[in-house]
């Protein structure tokens, strides 16, 4: 995720980090070859007949418009539900620390214990929506009972959940939590679950390929097309209208297909290891243990991943 200071305006207009632009560089620079050409070859290909008016394409662009709109808001009502989830992982951490903590005032080894299990979770959900291996981040932070078990499992993080089941279950049976206590850090077990399955469901379900390759063969139809329509009007000026009308359309494109998947590590996704490092350092903080992890910070590129 782009993280930087608001600007000014007219900086703002020449942002290059973060900006679909140098995604769709090439894409545009085929656009305006392809103006250029419509430019240099328009007195001939006028002479056989061949002319292309503007009028289709006013409401070809008005069609792919609205589609572009859709396509937009699917793929950000997913990116706002990924960071709902995450926010709603860090309230039931806390929630569940909170209540160990104060139920178990007397064995603080046993609430370090789970405030481990719930920090190895959160890295074991991050490393699972981006396809990478959680091993390090388990062997530093899971305890060492259930490290092995955990370091079998080809679903690291529900066995993570099953885990912290246990041991809620092993205090209730030693008579450290009373039933109202453990239903209420069961609860708070199971939105786990439900933001575990949520993320899953988010990671699992792209928008539909049929849906997507429409948009995408209209647009790149139309910005090929364009400059042969325009030409007859504009004349020289061809090459720089075309482009500015297709950075608008390519850019949008661009950007619904990084937010589909908001878990990856593309300039506008969510910043995943920033999420997991601060939920880390809140937990540890709980338990007062120091030193507290280094907080992460955008890189020079303004970046937090």
């Amino acid at each position: 995720m782009i993280v930087r200071p608001h600007q000014h305006w007219f900086p703002r207009l020449f942002s290059w980090h973060g900006a679909v632009l140098s995604k769709i560089l090439f894409r545009l620079s085929l656009n305006l070859m392809m103006a250029v050409f419509a430019v240099i070859c328009y007195q001939w290909y006028e002479t056989l007949g061949i002319r292309l008016t503007t009028a289709p394409f006013s409401l070809l662009g008005v069609a792919i418009a609205i589609f572009l709109g859709f396509r937009n808001s699917a793929s950000y009502a997913r990116f706002v539900e990924a960071r709902t989830l995450w926010g709603g992982l860090l309230v039931a951490q806390r929630s569940l620390l909170r209540q160990a903590r104060g139920a178990l005032r007397r064995d603080p080894a046993a609430v370090r214990e789970f405030g481990a299990l719930l920090m190895a979770f959160s890295w074991s959900l991050k490393h699972q929506l981006r396809g990478t291996d959680a091993s390090d981040d388990i062997r530093r932070l899971a305890p060492q009972s259930v490290r092995d078990e955990v370091l079998a499992s080809p679903f690291r993080a529900n066995r993570l959940l099953l885990c912290m089941g246990s041991w809620l279950a092993d205090r209730r049976e030693e008579g450290a939590i009373s039933d109202l206590l453990y239903n209420g850090m069961d609860n708070n077990l199971n939105e786990l679950a439900h933001i575990l399955s949520g993320c899953e469901r988010i990671s699992s379900t792209p928008i539909p390929f049929a849906y997507s390759l429409i948009v995408h063969r209209t647009v790149y139809l139309f910005c090929t097309l364009l400059p042969f329509a325009l030409v007859a009007d504009l004349h020289a000026m061809t090459p720089l209208v075309s482009v500015f009308i297709s950075y608008t359309f390519l850019s949008l494109e661009s950007l619904a297909e990084e937010l589909e998947d908001p878990f990856g590590t593309a300039a506008n996704d969510l910043p995943l290891d920033a999420i997991c490092n601060n939920i880390e350092r809140i937990l540890s903080e709980m338990n007062d243990l120091s030193p507290l992890p280094a907080a992460h910070r955008p890189d020079a590129k303004f970046n937090l991943t």
